[in-house]
């Protein structure tokens, strides 16, 4: 079979298998909500001259194609030296070739499947007519083993490492498609800020899928609660962790991974029904294999061409917003999203995000917004039955192009295999369960899981799905630390007690690479759960799995930026305010201070700071993004 051959019929199979399915299940549209409409066109005024500018590169880039066949006789021998029996056809450069960026390691268990993707990916593309060569990994590091150390201070910044590590990879310039491989918090952001680079090239984000459901969530955050007030031993602390972390795959609460995983779909990066398939099941290998075939279809050298850059255009980012807030994602993505958009010349902005939460509700309750996992939330319906209940409201643009063709009804359908082969029926727009997904009409609440909060300390957000109306609300003494050891101390010495507002200052990017404060979270717990009034205030991030605790975080300007949070003292009275939206300093006189002293001389060296210092001295705010890349 030829590739223009091989174009046509997968692309026709997508087609016959989805449309005529699908046309008629949700039934006549809503209009689509004026405020959605609003928000959009808002960003697609502000982003004009960036988006044309980025869009002129991409034409450029696609009237070139890649340099293959116009190599030196060198350079054709190098790029297909390896490649075996596909050596001829890659000389040849007739055929597609289909590049694989991968972050596989065994060390992550959501990345650890991946290992077997490329032998997969290279047969089923052999067979198709083409060729697939892994054009290089990314690394992958895992948030969960470095959340309150000191490697968590790269973290933020592994994004754009990943972003760089893709760019080079890719910088050969000999393929027509590209497949992504990655999941978790800073590789699927970094992936789309190269994808966008080469968004003259299709592509299609391969998951994992996330791990089988082990020890409930709830039950492992109480272990660490008891852990924090010496009722658990560290012996039964670790029995608790490895239960619920106990295999390949994705966490499976609902933070940053797996949120990373519902964009995919809302932004129709991901084959349809794909993201929370588990990983080593005949299932997730069909979906790999078609994935791929896919992405190589969808290239210039058929009738189908959608690159990246007509994906990812601004709908798909507002479609992603309301994703996130009808879901109660993870705050991360408040980052990530501007920093992803700014990659294709799109500039969002954090009141994009709060317009859009005032009007989608949260209808998704998964741990840490409820007690079910994303597998019990798979179950229920999933992401083809939120799809499904945001389109039927307006609340989602339904004609973006996506992988699966034009039209985000595509990802009403679920994939299922019948008699081994892969197809997508229509799924139920009703939810299997009511405790985990609600319908538009009836939500969880009526508003998303997102705040974002002004005043005279600054602005902040705060992820309000999962922190109970009462505690939305606290005015109360500060009390400051400049670290999350110092915080963790001060507890255990008894020293937190009464109504309190915790401020942790100097955690921004510029200061030392805005570090999650994931840990503080049970000790948190522990001071809400018995009587407190307590909140968190910090210019540095939380965990996507956090949310119990009213944080105001990310805010915006940081400490070693002069902001006002470098100003404050203790006893000062703030007030932190969820449901008007306000963040602010009480007390008199606090803004006519000097601004406080780092104490930082010791967070510049180890575990491999010294060499991201580049880094914190190009990185640029939380609320554009946090990245050391100016406006593309």
């Amino acid at each position: 079979m030829d590739v223009q051959q091989y174009v046509f019929d997968v692309s026709a199979t997508i087609k016959v298998i989805l449309l005529p399915l699908l046309g008629s299940k949700i039934g006549k549209l809503m209009p689509l909500h004026p405020t959605l409409e609003r928000v959009t066109e808002r960003v697609v005024e502000r982003s004009a001259p960036s988006r044309d500018r980025y869009l002129a590169r991409m034409l450029n880039a696609k009237s070139q194609g890649p340099a293959r066949a116009h190599l030196s006789c060198s350079g054709q021998a190098h790029a297909s030296a390896a490649s075996g029996s596909d050596k001829e056809r890659l000389a040849e450069a007739l055929v597609g070739n289909l590049g694989v960026i991968t972050s596989y390691n065994d060390m992550l268990s959501a990345h650890q499947p991946f290992e077997r993707y490329p032998t997969l990916i290279r047969d089923a593309i052999r067979v198709a007519g083409g060729t697939a060569q892994v054009a290089g990994g990314v690394p992958a590091m895992c948030d969960g083993v470095t959340q309150g150390e000191a490697g968590m201070e790269l973290s933020l910044f592994s994004r754009d490492v990943i972003a760089l590590a893709t760019g080079v990879a890719l910088s050969h310039n000999t393929f027509d498609a590209a497949v992504y491989l990655g999941v978790c918090d800073k590789i699927v952001p970094g992936l789309i800020i190269a994808a966008q680079s080469f968004g003259h090239l299709p592509a299609v984000f391969l998951p994992a899928g996330p791990m089988e459901s082990g020890l409930p969530n709830d039950k492992k955050a109480k272990v660490r609660q008891n852990f924090a007030v010496g009722l658990a031993t560290r012996k039964e602390l670790l029995a608790a962790e490895m239960a619920a972390y106990h295999g390949p795959g994705t966490c499976t609460f609902y933070g940053t991974a797996n949120t990373n995983q519902m964009l995919m779909e809302f932004m129709g990066l991901h084959l349809p029904g794909s993201s929370f398939v588990n990983p080593n099941t005949d299932l997730r290998d069909a979906l790999t294999i078609e994935g791929a075939k896919r992405s190589l279809s969808l290239s210039a050298l058929g009738n189908h061409y959608t690159p990246v850059c007509d994906v990812l255009d601004e709908k798909a980012f507002v479609n992603g917003i309301v994703g996130l807030n009808a879901t109660g994602g993870s705050t991360n993505l408040l980052i990530h999203l501007i920093a992803m958009a700014r990659a294709g010349g799109i500039i969002l902005d954090w009141e994009d995000f709060c317009d859009l939460s005032e009007i989608t509700p949260l209808i998704v309750r998964v741990y840490p917004n409820g007690m079910a996992d994303v597998n019990q939330f798979h179950a229920a319906g999933g992401l083809s039955c939120v799809i499904g209940q945001l389109l039927s409201a307006g609340l989602l643009h339904e004609d973006t192009k996506t992988v699966a063709g034009r039209g985000l009804e595509n990802y009403t359908a679920e994939p299922k295999l019948v008699d081994g082969a892969l197809e997508w029926r229509p799924s139920s727009l009703s939810s299997l369960n009511n405790a985990i997904i609600r319908p538009v009409i009836e939500p969880f609440q009526s508003t998303g899981g997102l705040s974002r909060l002004v005043g005279s300390l600054g602005t902040g957000v705060m992820k309000i799905s999962a922190v109970a109306p009462e505690h939305r609300i606290v005015q109360a003494p500060c009390r400051v630390f400049h670290d999350q050891d110092a915080v963790k101390a001060a507890f255990k010495a008894g020293e937190l007690e009464g109504d309190l507002i915790i401020v942790v200052r100097f955690q921004g990017p510029r200061a030392n690479g805005m570090p999650e404060l994931h840990s503080l979270t049970p000790l948190m717990g522990i001071m809400q759960g018995r009587g407190q009034k307590v909140a968190l205030v910090t210019d540095g991030r939380m965990s996507g799995a956090s949310g119990r605790i009213p944080s105001a975080i990310h805010v915006c300007p940081e400490a070693l930026d002069g902001g006002p949070i470098a100003k404050l003292q203790n006893g000062d009275v703030l007030l932190v305010d969820a449901v008007a939206g306000v963040l602010e300093i009480i007390t008199k006189g606090v803004l006519d201070r000097p601004t406080a002293a780092t104490g930082l001389k010791d967070n510049t060296h180890g575990v491999g700071r010294e060499l991201f210092m580049t880094f914190r001295e190009a990185v640029g705010s939380a609320n554009t993004g946090a990245t050391i890349f100016k406006d593309f």
